[in-house]
């Protein structure tokens, strides 16, 4: 009998059936065997109820079942669904009284669902007090780290895993991690040391890893050395080229881009929504109406893909930056197949900053607000349009209504990686410990700048002050530090990376141009729209960003 209750567990996919079983077991009076409640937790995990498998948890206990490792591993699942740091820590506190905290896979889980929730405190304290950390313990770790927003930390803990106190071999999923991490962090020369740990421990040429080098490499700005890995490859799928695109793509090689979308179809390997989104995304940095239209319709009726937001996205994208803002408004209002999000109201916004189309700029923002999804970069927009134009009133009317609903901008970060330390500075940063040196060189480049002819774009401070004001807000803005710092610290001609949190402003970005050409000095900007390579004085956006 109890056979063949478990076995009709497993054979029912539905919450609805699984009650049935549920309410069966009671009154038969077979519910008290842990054996059929673990198989009870799993099924409610099979069908993604996981509210279900908490209150069948609850009721099992109420019945005074044991629970073991099984049952707290299959719950844990259900925390994972619906994460609840109350719900853990009651689990948690289960698992310590039933004596199973020596349980590896209990303990990665617990880890994995106090990360999920936030609680970076819990997971690192569960780590510090296992008894044995193996390979899988350190990748839930790293992974922690950067799904928290601790990614610099997460690249630390490559060397701690490997010294002799712990002595654990990066297998390649940490590699995995951690090259995400230095996409994020554009820490090329981190990544650089990852790629040859895969090469040398023998899974450098796993698919996994040769697309996520390719990914690295291009949100590093180093487009050769990703077209290097995806030249060497053998064998490439759709994710391999989609990675390629979109590198190429994100890196301003638009052309570039479609040609290898092309050649793609030509090798026979069918292009995904991803693929598209890359595609797309080309024909939007580099002005490629036409081009963009014919892909969208090719997407559709070729391939028989819906478009999704991303793709939508990336139209209105294409058509805002080429001025075409009522055609980019009436596709988000009667062609889109989709609901328009956040992210699709402020790209139309970012557009309309460009084009100082302020009267469609406050359309947008009530989208916004009806969606209940405006944030403090969208006001930061706003105030764009507004100082661009000129309005001082409703700059200061705007900047009123901010503090009275208390929105706080963002602080402009840029980071420089130097010798695999990653070096942050924020506007008039006084905490780095060069910091007299770095104004002194800032100050000496900002003498030969303006011998070279480099003039302050005072458009860019959005405040109503005199221009002497505005020349001294902007003279010390966290790009500017950065690049003091990276001439100050490296050697004439070495190329220079910087990753900026927010949209790099005219200002810097013309001081950056000059910089590049009075310097002789390649300068590579991950802003959080795009890349900008500097070199001799130009820019690869063509001032199209």
């Amino acid at each position: 009998m109890a056979k063949n209750i478990v076995s009709l567990i497993k054979a029912n996919s539905s919450v609805c059936h699984l009650a049935q079983i549920h309410t069966h077991l009671i009154r038969t009076h077979l519910i008290f065997d842990v054996f059929h409640c673990n198989a009870m937790l799993n099924a409610y995990n099979q069908v993604s109820s996981p509210s279900k498998a908490f209150s069948f948890y609850r009721h099992m206990r109420s019945l005074g079942v044991r629970d073991n490792s099984f049952s707290s591993s299959f719950v844990l699942k259900s925390c994972a669904k619906i994460p609840s740091l109350h719900h853990v820590q009651q689990i948690h506190g289960r698992i310590l009284q039933g004596g199973h905290q020596s349980d590896s896979l209990l303990l990665t889980s617990l880890m994995d669902v106090y990360s999920i929730c936030r609680d970076l405190e819990s997971v690192r304290k569960l780590f510090d007090e296992a008894s044995q950390r193996d390979t899988v313990t350190w990748n839930v770790l790293i992974s922690s780290f950067t799904s928290n927003n601790r990614t610099r930390d997460a690249l630390l803990l490559f060397d701690a895993m490997q010294s002799p106190e712990y002595g654990s071999e990066p297998d390649d999923v940490t590699c995995l991690l951690l090259l995400q991490a230095c996409a994020h962090l554009a820490a090329l020369d981190f990544g650089q040391r990852i790629h040859q740990y895969a090469d040398d421990h023998g899974f450098g040429n796993l698919f996994k890893i040769r697309n996520s080098l390719i990914a690295m490499y291009s949100r590093c700005g180093s487009v050769d050395k990703a077209y290097k890995v995806f030249d060497e490859m053998s064998e490439r799928n759709v994710v391999t080229w989609s990675a390629m695109i979109s590198g190429l793509a994100m890196n301003g090689y638009g052309r570039e881009a479609i040609d290898a979308f092309i050649e793609m179809r030509r090798a026979g390997v069918i292009p995904d929504e991803q693929t598209f989104t890359g595609v797309l995304s080309a024909c939007s940095h580099t002005g490629l109406v036409d081009e963009g239209r014919k892909l969208f319709d090719m997407m559709r009726f070729e391939y028989g893909l819906l478009p999704n937001v991303c793709h939508c996205g990336c139209m209105v994208d294409l058509l805002g930056r080429a001025g075409l803002l009522d055609e980019a408004y009436r596709f988000i209002v009667n062609e889109m197949r989709v609901q328009p999000d956040a992210a699709i109201w402020r790209t139309l916004l970012g557009a309309c900053r460009i084009h100082r189309y302020v009267d469609l700029g406050e359309r947008v923002i009530k989208h916004l607000i009806e969606l209940k999804a405006q944030h403090a970069g969208d006001y930061v927009l706003l105030l764009n349009i507004y100082a661009s134009a000129g309005n001082w009133e409703a700059v200061s009317d705007l900047r009123r209504l901010m503090k009275e609903r208390g929105i706080h901008t963002s602080l402009g970060c840029s980071t420089v990686e130097l010798g695999g330390k990653i070096h942050e500075f924020i506007a008039e940063d006084d905490s780095h410990p060069r910091k007299n040196e770095i104004y002194a060189m800032l100050d000496e480049i900002a003498q030969q700048l303006k011998i070279a002819g480099y003039i302050a774009n005072l458009d860019s401070e959005l405040h109503d002050m005199d221009d002497s004001e505005k020349d001294s807000a902007l003279y010390y803005h966290s790009e500017k530090l950065a690049l003091a710092f990276g001439i100050l610290a490296t050697p004439p001609g070495r190329t220079l990376r910087i990753a900026k949190n927010l949209r790099i402003c005219v200002d810097c970005h013309n001081f950056t141009k000059v910089l590049s050409n009075v310097y002789n000095r390649m300068v590579i900007v991950r802003d959080r729209n795009r890349f900008h390579h500097f070199k001799g004085g130009f820019c690869s956006c063509n001032d199209y960003w």
